[in-house]
């Protein structure tokens, strides 16, 4: 199955928020029985990945359990959180004779696609604590970080170092 996903996000640096700007996937379907019905599950999938990697907190108690079953806490990507630009492309591969009329899932393998997202907003915080540290004349050769999932903005905004802007203006001043 050919997949491949590309992602760019911003982050801002004093809020922890990401804005996910662009999102770029191709997809191979095989012949596909309704384009439009894949095009649907390839980008849906994609946005429940990215609820997933980047937005669906979930707490939990001691025993592991989830302790919030409704919707009031369940934090579903929106209008203002899928990607600005939204680019995907189906490709129709040749026949298959051992597929299901030549098609192929295009439900769950794009809900991983997601990940990208993740890893964009990974490296983003990277640049933005090397950037940081360059500002406060600090080393930064060690810019090792867990970036958990979901990547929320409280986390995005601890990771990124605001506290060295922080220390950085208080140097200053003093």
């Amino acid at each position: 199955m050919l997949m491949h996903n590309i992602a760019n996000v911003e982050i801002d640096l004093l809020t922890g928020e990401t804005r996910f700007l662009q999102t770029d996937i191709i997809y191979d379907c095989g012949q596909s029985l309704n384009p439009a019905v894949d095009l649907g599950q390839i980008e849906g999938s994609f946005i429940q990945g990215l609820g997933f990697f980047m937005l669906e907190e979930y707490d939990t108690n001691l025993d592991g359990l989830v302790l919030q079953d409704g919707t009031w806490n369940y934090k579903i990507p929106t209008i203002d959180t899928i990607p600005q630009q939204f680019n995907v492309e189906i490709l129709n591969s040749e026949h298959h004779q051992h597929r299901v009329l030549s098609s192929k899932a295009s439900g769950e393998p794009p809900l991983l696609l997601a990940a990208s997202v993740h890893c964009a907003t990974r490296s983003a915080v990277k640049e933005a604590r090397k950037q940081l540290l360059s500002w406060s004349n600090l080393d930064g050769s060690d810019s090792t970080f867990q970036l958990g999932v979901p990547a929320t903005m409280p986390v995005v905004k601890e990771l990124s170092g605001l506290d060295i802007v922080q220390r950085y203006l208080k140097w200053k001043m003093d």
